[in-house]
């Protein structure tokens, strides 16, 4: 049974860190693109962070590029999302999803070829 389980998230001051997981279970996780999306009160859900199953290379939207960095571990059959000078406007709900699919570069735009998804865990950056 496939299944991605985020944790990590809660609450931090602006400026602040944190580091998201990630561990999938029922399927080896570096054969395949997968990625950090994220979706605030009110707005669409929005690609952050993914890796390419086939060379290992990392997307960051433009949001998050400089602040985010997303690694994977295959020992542990998890990716991680460490997170840093967070801003109130990285709010929101955090999400892994794995696309079984598509080949070559991951996407952050194309958020229907992502075949599972975790349950999600909230991020709140708040003074």
């Amino acid at each position: 049974q496939v299944q991605l389980v985020e944790s990590g998230g809660g609450l931090v001051q602006p400026g602040g860190s944190l580091r998201l997981s990630c561990a999938a279970s029922g399927f080896t996780l570096d054969y395949y693109a997968i990625g950090w999306f994220r979706q605030a009160p009110g707005k669409e859900r929005e690609g952050g962070s993914c890796i390419s199953s086939s060379d290992g290379s990392t997307y960051y939207a433009d949001s998050v590029k400089g602040r985010f960095t997303i690694s994977r571990d295959n020992a542990k059959n998890t990716i991680y999302l460490q997170m840093n000078s967070l801003k109130p406007e990285d709010t929101a709900v955090y999400y892994c999803a794995t696309d079984f699919t598509s080949l070559g570069p991951c996407s952050l735009l194309r958020l229907w070829v992502y075949d599972a998804w975790g349950q999600g865990t909230q991020v709140t950056v708040s003074s």
